[in-house]
């Protein structure tokens, strides 16, 4: 490829290949070939030039790698592809910018270059499309902003007030704008949260060989196998295997779905347990979950519920702007002092500020690095009164450490438990299986497959077969009430003063308690402070849920000044608490990492995920938090509240304007074209204040605060 570089600063790099050097498409899929290589963070294209706008990692050496790419790229190499979501926001950006630059420009040039004649006729053509909305309006019996705006517009150009009415024009075309855009850029955040990022597969072979190939090229009739905590790709049907599903991105269900062969999967969900083999029906755009994402092009749900009071407030406010210009005509009997009432237009100023403020707040958020799935979401964090979080990963670090190992019997020594323990969990990537594994290693305890296969059953435990004899290790609750493990007074006992302020994992041997296993999962320096701030933003309820004993939940709540917990929680139990507590009338944030947070997190009125999410907690979320900082949390609620607080601002300052311009026209005070060069004035003014950021110097602080506490916890 022939190229010239444009500008190089050592870590953004931008070249322009020429206008005619690849299409749009094909842009995309050298964005996507560049993005493969893990020293190149963003790459941008643009086929009007053929720039390309590469972000990587400083360093002479990966400036050079990528001259060698772009040197050895070739005609034959270049592939159309779609555009990823970042590349996609940047367009509905540009294109945005652009179509307000060229408004403003045709502005300019009407006002210095077009004699006068000519810019009146223009505004009378422009006034046909809002009259003639105002019209339909009017045959419709609607008495809304389409047909104040269409009247007032008509009324200023029938007294020949043009300037009045194209100023009028440009504000509300401007609104329009706007609100298109905050659409636009609330449905691809939207769509790319639920858009697959699959790159490779299991498909399964004639002779039953596993083999792992790039997910673009499988085909219908392929068998795939899906493993359990996975993403399933496609729509198809089960061939073998049986597991349990969880649809709560497709159907809102957020009770997993017991699926057999037979049974239709599809793309989208998430294999909470179990493993299957899935014969493909359809992949790609043709998948159900594709469909849905097309079907968010005509949503109107993404609005926040605050945008969608704003246009109603609009539109009901329109109805008193005519009554006041009749009783100033009728008491007057001065068109001029009408017209003046008529021309202050209420909603052209609440429809710009309201989504201005919004998409501002969201592009804020992602500043930030959290990326906010709708308006309406920052609204219900805003609005909420009670937060509940998921213990482990959320407010500890899920790095659990094991702290003792405690033998329940003869049979078996210390020794003995940590051994058949880790040889059971190493098959398991859970958190707490992990340290067990590792606190094995530590003290040189090898072992060997003395099991056969193991049946993981999600947030309950594990059984198989040890020796010949049923093994199963997990909580309280599936040792004792579902495999019923007997247990002596002497070991009831042992378990209270052991297993005091620990989580326990048990061990049972053929249908006896053998061994105790206590857990300490620290945690996070940070989370005591965030939880105050919290309290101190208006949040009332604070909720920690844990599936831990009673004696670690209590051990963890008291390290974190939290009053309200609840122990040995199941999954069906978190999404029934949450349901509870909206019946109380609370306003629910759920904030969650896990598999099995999932149900809660879809039961919520607004729910957060952390960086380090499993797939269907991201998936599920409606917030999702980019860092692994908690204090996240607290900069979130900061940000929403501040959203409402100048959306409300917002509406006292209009009313106060345009009041004061209502009353100064019926008294005569102010002609009309000074009234509606001071009513657009002012509705600029707001929608510039409406893109001021709400965050401040202050949370920065904050931040700075939480890294000293965490360094001084850690010194």
């Amino acid at each position: 490829m022939k190229y010239k570089v444009m500008h190089d600063n050592g870590s953004r790099l931008r070249v322009r290949a020429g206008q005619w050097a690849f299409t749009e498409k094909e842009g995309y899929g050298l964005a996507s070939l560049l993005s493969n290589q893990s020293f190149i963070h963003e790459v941008y294209t643009s086929h009007r030039n053929g720039s390309i706008l590469i972000y990587y990692d400083e360093g002479i050496e990966n400036r050079e790698k990528i001259f060698e790419i772009l040197d050895s790229i070739t005609l034959d190499d270049l592939f159309e592809a779609e555009p990823i979501q970042t590349q996609t926001s940047k367009e509905i950006s540009e294109n945005f910018y652009m179509k307000l630059s060229k408004m403003v420009l045709h502005r300019g040039i009407y006002k210095l270059f077009l004699p006068m004649p000519v810019r009146h006729a223009l505004t009378v053509y422009h006034s046909a499309k809002y009259i003639w909305n105002g019209l339909d309006s009017l045959t419709s019996f609607r008495v809304d902003v389409a047909l104040l705006d269409g009247a007032a517009v008509a009324g200023a150009l029938l007294h020949r007030h043009y300037k009045p009415a194209s100023s009028m024009m440009f504000l509300l075309s401007i609104s329009d704008a706007l609100e298109d855009y905050t659409i636009q850029k609330a449905k691809s955040t939207l769509k790319d949260s639920l858009a697959l990022n699959i790159d490779t597969v299991w498909v399964v072979g004639e002779d039953g060989e596993e083999r792992q190939c790039p997910a673009v090229d499988i085909d219908k009739g392929d068998k795939i196998k899906i493993h359990m905590g996975d993403v399933i790709p496609v729509d198809g049907k089960v061939i073998e295997g049986e597991g349990m599903v969880n649809e709560a991105s497709m159907t809102g269900e957020p009770l997993a779905v017991h699926k057999r062969p037979g049974k239709t999967v599809h793309a989208g969900t998430v294999i909470e347990e179990g493993n299957l083999i899935v014969e493909v029906y359809s992949m790609n755009k043709e998948t159900r979950l594709n469909k849905i994402i097309d079907l968010i092009e005509n949503s109107e749900e993404l609005k926040a519920e605050t945008q969608s009071k704003a246009e109603k407030l609009a539109d009901s406010i329109v109805p008193y702007s005519f009554i006041a210009t009749a009783l100033t005509y009728l008491i007057t009997r001065n068109p001029t002092k009408a017209l003046s009432v008529l021309m202050v237009d209420f909603s052209c100023a609440i429809k710009l500020t309201t989504p201005l403020s919004i998409i501002s707040a969201m592009r804020e958020a992602s500043d930030n690095r959290m990326m906010v799935k709708g308006g309406k979401f920052l609204e219900n964090y805003a609005n909420a009164d009670t937060i509940v979080f998921d213990k482990t990963g959320t407010l500890t670090n899920a790095t659990p450490t094991v702290v003792k190992v405690v033998p329940m019997s003869r049979r078996y020594k210390r020794d003995d438990i940590l051994r058949m323990a880790a040889c059971i969990e190493e098959h398991f990537a859970h958190s707490i299986a992990t340290a067990i594994v590792k606190y094995a290693e530590e003290e040189g305890l090898k072992h060997d497959e003395d099991h056969s296969e193991v049946e993981y059953i999600v947030a309950h435990g594990i059984v198989t077969e040890y020796d010949g004899k049923r093994a199963v290790i997990g909580s309280k609750h599936f040792l004792f009430d579902d495999e019923k493990v007997k247990v002596t007074k002497t070991q009831e006992k042992k378990i209270k003063k052991e297993a005091k302020e620990h989580s326990v994992v048990y061990l049972a041997i053929d249908g006896k308690l053998e061994g105790l296993i206590c857990i300490d999962d620290p945690v996070r320096s940070e989370a005591k402070y965030v939880i105050e701030e919290l309290k101190d933003l208006g949040i009332e309820n604070i909720i920690m849920l844990t599936g831990d004993s009673e004696s670690g939940a209590k051990a963890g709540a008291k390290a974190l000044g939290i009053t309200e917990y609840r122990s040995q929680v199941l999954p069906e139990d978190k999404s029934r608490i949450v349901e509870e507590l909206k019946a109380e009338g609370k306003t629910v944030i759920m904030v969650g990492d896990g598999i099995n947070d999932s149900p809660a997190l879809a039961a919520a009125d607004v729910s957060v995920s952390m960086k380090h999410s499993s797939d269907i907690a991201r998936e599920v979320a409606d917030i999702s938090l980019l860092s692994d900082d908690l204090y996240d949390l607290v900069t979130l609620r900061k940000l929403s509240v501040g959203m409402l607080d100048k959306i409300n601002k917002n509406y006292h300052n209009i009313v106060a304007v345009n009041g004061s311009l209502l009353a100064l026209g019926v008294l005569g005070v102010i002609p009309p074209s000074t009234s509606s060069m001071i009513h657009n004035f002012s509705t600029m003014l707001f929608g510039l204040m409406s893109t001021r950021p709400v965050l401040n110097d202050e949370n920065f602080t904050k931040g700075i605060e939480v890294e000293a506490i965490e360094v001084a916890t850690t010194s």
